[in-house]
Parts: structure tokens; C-alpha cells; sequence
């Protein structure tokens, strides 16, 4: 038997031995394979030492990463966020069309303030229902053919809006988007993170939520030189391009090996981690992961499972009260009550602060921590909503009728002499709102989510999860009509102001840090607890 030493900066494999039939010219990479699986092997040896278990498939791709190769992973998520796009622009179609809706000619067509209301809030109940779907699908057929699935709702959706000769069609419309929207939104995030390595599973996943905003910002801008029927063949067109990407791209191989396509998960390994590294020893690590999963019922009693559901569930729903979706819903027609002349265009201002306010959050997430960027978030929401209500308090009069039948379209009625000497704290008011949920509330929840539970219960919790956003998004969207009518434009926003400070008092009573802790680390923390 030959032996031979190599050195790897500070770390030393002595005696790595070679058989007569394995000799051969050692180039570099074959020696730095077999000093990476050899490393590998040591470390996962030691499980309790202090460089064992996941730690020790840290330091491996670390040592990997001299030859991971990352552009068709980058591809791949790039073909992916196009479902998130594609649900941004569901989100930011309604913005822009209501006032359209309800100044059209033809009377089949035309919105009245409670048919917009439905109009804008449906989209949430078919999201609601295509969660549960997207839950079912993507166990049955796989990560990436549920999500090329989501393109027929998304194109049939706007196909029947497009043609739409009455009201009842537009709302089968929106359902139909809003299907595919609740689909991608509990697909993409679980096809990202299983084809990410860690070293930029954190910075693709935060590409969901900018591609969502980012979706919505282009139907603020479209919509300002597209009729309402052009801009739903528009918002065709990401998930026809997503479809025809995807078809391109692997299945995640954590779902091959579950269903014992052990070849096609190194094959797409290879793709995406390109031919340099170890696809054998990660194929390896997933095996046994996937070994681990299976869940009953009865260990919903554990605190360790129970806990992180509850606190997930608590997040979507605090995230939600804060009137968010409402808000964006409404953002044209709130500016054209707030009596701001280019209402249109204060939209596109208001998306592109979200925009820019969700990159920034990607960016320093991992530094600042989760927690003090939620508090940022609730304090900046709960100040801005605040004033928000002080400028509907200043300039409308006092309701006579606080059932007015269609006050959302008439609030042009405001108080004698303050038609336009306010108009900057409305606008102020709705910057700030939606940067701080941009820098906070808006993306971390869905991080926080995918952080906290365990993982034979990640995906029943995370459907949970999904499930009670977007009912929540439904009745936040459909009552804020009703709110203002019961409780004046300026008392809902007060409402919205009084959730914010609660979002405050939850995270930090309740929400854990999660910054720099591997997820092992903080199951393991909930297990103590």
C-alpha cells in the first residue's frame, strides 16, 4: 500500500491510502476531491465535537466552494422568481384598474365601491385555495412541475378578464390568478432552498419577495399607459416565459431521492452545482435527511413542534393586520382620495420605495439580525399609519352617515379649505409605511418561517403558515371598505397603527433570533425550551 500526505492551509489528512488499482498521476482536482470526501468522512465521524454534524457539512462547502459552480443555479432561480413576478403582477392588476372599472361605460363592466372591493379581495381566497393545492401537487408531481402547472391558471385567469363581458367574469378572473398565485407562493420558496447551498440559500430566498414587489411595480407603471384589458395580456407573460425556462431546469434532487431517482438527483446536482464537486457525498447528506422525515399527528403535542407553528402562524397574521394588501390594493384610489393629483404616478413612487427597501433588507439582513429589523418595521408602520390617519382626520369633515353606501369614491368631499394644503403628509404617510414593511414585515416573516421548524414538520407547518396569510389577506382586503364606513378612513388607519405596535410587543416577547444559527441550532433551541 502507498501512502501520501497532502496539506490544505491548516488542516492536515495524514495517511489518505491509495490500492495498486487506484494509481494513477494525481492531478489537483482529483486530489482536492479526495481530500474534500476525506474531510468530509472525519468530520461526520465526530458528531459530538464541536466541528461535527452540520457543522461539519459547513466547513465541507466551505472546502467545496473553490469549485462550485453557481450560474445555472442562478439560472434556475431566475426561471423560478418568474412565478413570484407573475404574483406580484396579480397583486398590483387591481390598483390600477379599479378606477378605470368604475368610470367604464358599459354597465355590465362598471364597479360600484363594493364590487371593487370584491374585485380586489378575491384574488386572496383562490391564493388561500391554491396553498392547499400547491401543498398537495408539489409532494405528488414535484417542485418544478407544480410550478409549471402555475401557468395555466395564470394565463386562464387573465384570458377570461380579457374577455370578460360581466362582472361575475372578472371575478372568476382574479380567482383564477389568485389560484396560481397561492400555488407559487408555497412552491417557489421550496424549489429555491432545495437547489441552494448555503453559502446563497439566504440571499436567493429574499429574491422572492423582491420579485413579488417587484411584479407589483410593474403594473403600477404599465397601468398608466395600458387599458385594463391590455395590461392582463401584459401580465400573461412572465408565467409564459416561466413556463419555458422551467421546462429547461432540473427537480430538486431532495425530490428525486424521495422517490428513489438516485441517478437523476446526481444529474441535477451536476447541473447545478456544475461537474467539480462531490455530488455523491451531498446526494449522501440528503438521503439521510430524507430518511429522517415522517410526522403524525400526535407529535403536534411536542412543544418543539407546536411552539415554532404557533409563532409562524402568529407572524403571517400580525403581518397581514398591519392592512398591507389593503393598502396596495387600494393605493390608487387612496391617493385619489387623499386628493393627490397624479394618483397614478404616486403608485409607481410608492412601489419603487418598496422595491428598493426590500433589496436593502436582503442586503443586511444577515448582519443587523431578524429581530431589530422587525422592530424598525412596526415602529416606522405604526408612526406612519398614524399620520396617515391625522391627514384624513384634518381634512374630511365629520361623517354625518357613517354608512355612507359608497364612501371609499367619495371622500373627494373633504373639509373647506384643505383641498391641497396637506397633500405632502399623505404622501409622506404612505412612503414610510410601505418602506418600513419592506424593511421588515414584509419579507422576514417568510424567512422566519422557513427557519424555524423542524424539519419532519417544515412542510405541513409552512402550508399552515401560507394558508393563514392569505386568509387573513381576504378579510383585511374585502372589510376595508367596511372598516372605513364603520370606523371613518382615519380610525381604520389608527387600527392599522394600534396592530403595528402590537407587531412590536410580539417579536420581542416571543420571536426568536435567528441570525448566524445554523436551523439544527435553533430546533435544538426550541427542544430546550
Amino acid at each position: 500500500m502507498e501512502k501520501f500526505t497532502c496539506d490544505t492551509s491548516k488542516y492536515c489528512i495524514s495517511s489518505v491510502q491509495k490500492t495498486r488499482t487506484e494509481q494513477k498521476i494525481l492531478t489537483p482536482s482529483l486530489l482536492l476531491t479526495k481530500v474534500t470526501r476525506t474531510w468530509g468522512q472525519l468530520l461526520h465521524s465526530t458528531e459530538g465535537a464541536s466541528w461535527g454534524g452540520a457543522r461539519g457539512s459547513a466547513v465541507l462547502v466551505g472546502l467545496s466552494r473553490l469549485r462550485v459552480q453557481n450560474a445555472k443555479l442562478y439560472l434556475a432561480t431566475f426561471a423560478a422568481v418568474l412565478g413570484p413576478l407573475s404574483f406580484g403582477f396579480v397583486l398590483g392588476y387591481s390598483s390600477p384598474v379599479i378606477p378605470e372599472l368604475s368610470r367604464v361605460s358599459d354597465p355590465q363592466l362598471r364597479l360600484d365601491s363594493a364590487q371593487a372591493s370584491w374585485f380586489a379581495s378575491v384574488v386572496t381566497l383562490g391564493a388561500a385555495a391554491g396553498g392547499i393545492l400547491g401543498g398537495y401537487l408539489v409532494d405528488r408531481v414535484g417542485r418544478k412541475l407544480s410550478l409549471m402547472l402555475c401557468s395555466i391558471p395564470y394565463v386562464s385567469g387573465y384570458m377570461v378578464i380579457i374577455s370578460a363581458r360581466n362582472i361575475w367574469m372578472l371575478y372568476f378572473g382574479r380567482i383564477l390568478t389568485g389560484l396560481a398565485s397561492g400555488i407559487t407562493s408555497l412552491v417557489v420558496p421550496v424549489y429555491i432552498s432545495e437547489v441552494s447551498h448555503p453559502k446563497v440559500r439566504g440571499m436567493l430566498g429574499s429574491c422572492v419577495q423582491l420579485m413579488v414587489v417587484t411584479g407589483i411595480l410593474g403594473a403600477y407603471i404599465a397601468g398608466i399607459a395600458l387599458k385594463w384589458r391590455w395590461l392582463a395580456v401584459l401580465c400573461c407573460f412572465p408565467s409564459c416565459i416561466m413556463l419555458l425556462f422551467m421546462s429547461f431546469m432540473p427537480e430538486t434532487p431532495r425530490f428525486l431521492l424521495k422517490q428513489n431517482k438516485r441517478s437523476e438527483a446526481i444529474a441535477s446536482l451536476r447541473f447545478l452545482r456544475g461537474p467539480h464537486v462531490d455530488h455523491e457525498w451531498e446526494c449522501r447528506q440528503i438521503e439521510d435527511n430524507v430518511e429522517e422525515e415522517g410526522l403524525s399527528i400526535l407529535e403536534f403535542k411536542n412543544p418543539s413542534i407546536y411552539r415554532p407553528l404557533l409563532i409562524g402562524v402568529a407572524l403571517m397574521f400580525f403581518q397581514q393586520v398591519t392592512g398591507i394588501n389593503a393598502v396596495m390594493f387600494y393605493a390608487e384610489t387612496i391617493f385619489e382620495d387623499a386628493n393627490f393629483k397624479d394618483s397614478r404616478m404616486a403608485s409607481v413612487i410608492v412601489g419603487s420605495i418598496q422595491v428598493c427597501f426590500t433589496a436593502v433588507a436582503a442586503l443586511i439582513i444577515d448582519k443587523t439580525g431578524r429581530k431589530v429589523l422587525l422592530y424598525i418595521s412596526g415602529f416606522i408602520m405604526a408612526l406612519s399609519t398614524a399620520l396617515f390617519g391625522l391627514y384624513f382626520k384634518m381634512v374630511l369633515p365629520t361623517p354625518s352617515n357613517s354608512s355612507h353606501p359608497d364612501l371609499l369614491f367619495t371622500l373627494n368631499t373633504v373639509a373647506p379649505g384643505t383641498e391641497s394644503s396637506l397633500p405632502w403628509l399623505a404622501v409622506v404617510s404612505l412612503g414610510l409605511f410601505v418602506a418600513g414593511f419592506a424593511l421588515g414585515w414584509g419579507p422576514i416573516p417568510w424567512l422566519v418561517m422557513s427557519e424555524i421548524f423542524p424539519l419532519k414538520a417544515r412542510g405541513i407547518s409552512s402550508g399552515a403558515c401560507v394558508l393563514t396569510n392569505w386568509v387573513m389577506a381576504f378579510f383585511v382586503t374585502k372589510e376595508f371598505h367596511d372598516l372605513i364606513g364603520l370606523l371613518t378612513a382615519y380610525g381604520t388607519f389608527w387600527l392599522f397603527s394600534a396592530f403595528s405596535c402590537m407587531n412590536v410587543i410580539f417579536t420581542a416577547f416571543y420571536v426568536p433570533e435567528t441570525k448566524g444559527r445554523t436551523l439544527e441550532q435553533i430546533e435544538a433551541y426550541f427542544r430546550r425550551s
